[in-house]
């Protein structure tokens, strides 16, 4: 089978969807902050994929807009950077646009459309990383509530045993 048209149309998908969720580091940066708090500025460059210095600003913007704070980390010598109720606020607004963005594209779907989407769906993100830090750059703007309803996160296995 050719998959030459199959890749097309995936890809005017995708990049549709790109368009309509922007590409922020903020709001992604707030979402993982979320689910990891204390998160150090070197741990949100892997995820964001910001330099150094980019990450350090971020840092600084989300911090001067209340957004964020910094606290000595675990071993009093690093950063560790939380999230503040406003962040979270924000971090909760910022799913909330990507929810509506994307359930506007399902619209097309029907219930059994979007079932057999959502299982494939499954398979596909299942293969988008096989560590846990390529999992969190695929996840950093997850709504992880309605990721692990269900089946659970397609993105467990990245988890070590224990971890």
């Amino acid at each position: 089978m050719d998959d030459d048209r199959l890749i097309n149309l995936l890809g005017a998908q995708a990049l549709a969807l790109a368009d309509r969720l922007g590409a922020a580091s903020a709001p992604a940066a707030l979402v993982h902050l979320c689910a990891y708090p204390g998160t150090s500025p070197g741990a949100l460059r892997a995820v964001l994929g910001v330099t150094d210095s980019g990450a350090t600003r971020l840092v600084d913007r989300l911090v001067a807009a209340g957004l964020a704070q910094r606290t000595a980390g675990r071993d009093g010598r690093t950063v560790a950077v939380h999230a503040t109720p406003a962040g979270r606020a924000a971090a909760d607004g910022a799913l909330g646009r990507r929810r509506a963005a994307l359930a506007q594209a399902l619209e097309p779907l029907d219930a059994e459309e979007r079932a057999r989407l959502e299982a494939l769906l499954e398979k596909l993100v299942a293969g988008l990383a096989d560590d846990r830090p390529g999992a969190l750059v695929v996840c950093r703007l997850c709504d992880r509530e309605a990721c692990c309803t269900g089946p659970g996160c397609p993105l467990e296995h990245t988890v070590a045993p224990g971890g």
